[in-house]
């Protein structure tokens, strides 16, 4: 075999070894999850949310509807809400949003909620006070058992993933979430977005 060959054949082997260790990166913007009961407060009694778009995770999607959250310093007006309806509302937003507001969230893991910020969520029908709802969503990376096996990582797992971007960024401090429901993305919010100069269809790469 002559070696031209042999450095064709190496180079795709590692292009397919880079495709698969590559992690699809998704940009989240402020969003809303609502119970049934504030659903019906704000929209109505037995209201049903409609759907503008499926997400990239099985069974969640963005709604038409939306509303207005409301701080101690400040006011966001058409945030979207994300389906279907939750146990308890959460309020994810970014520290930028968050200083707008005038409200000091905690960084969590979705649906830790203990200790969390307070605000208002308003429509034209009602407002409701959504008590311990609010943090700042952090950056984790959605995987099903056998993406993880492929990492070599598990569930709850922190790792540093560098995300390639006009100004690339290793973030730290990642968490790993394992579920046969899930599909492979890696989760950030807009500050940290513009921190790496990237958007939605960049990849990451787990370093460590």
């Amino acid at each position: 075999m002559n070696q031209t060959l042999v450095n064709e054949i190496v180079r795709k082997v590692v292009e397919v070894i880079k495709e698969r260790q590559a992690i699809p990166v998704e940009v989240s913007a402020r969003h809303v999850h609502l119970s049934q009961q504030h659903i019906e407060i704000l929209f109505g009694n037995d209201y049903k949310m409609t759907k503008k778009k499926d997400l990239s995770q099985l069974g969640q999607f963005q709604c038409n509807e939306r509303v207005t959250l409301i701080g101690p310093k400040g006011v966001i007006q058409g945030v979207a809400i994300l389906g279907p309806a939750r146990h308890k509302t959460q309020v994810e937003i970014s520290k930028t949003d968050a200083r707008v507001l005038g409200v000091d969230p905690p960084v969590r893991e979705s649906g830790q909620l203990d200790g969390s910020a307070s605000l208002y969520i308003a429509t034209e029908k009602a407002v409701i006070e959504a008590r311990g709802s609010v943090i700042v969503a952090k950056r984790h990376i959605h995987m099903t058992p056998e993406d993880a096996k492929n990492f070599n990582v598990h569930d709850k797992q922190i790792v540093s993933v560098r995300v390639k971007g006009d100004r690339t960024v290793v973030f730290e401090d990642v968490v790993v979430r394992v579920s046969s429901h899930f599909k492979l993305n890696m989760h950030i919010d807009f500050d940290e977005a513009n921190a790496a100069g990237c958007r939605t269809g960049a990849v990451g790469e787990i370093i460590g």
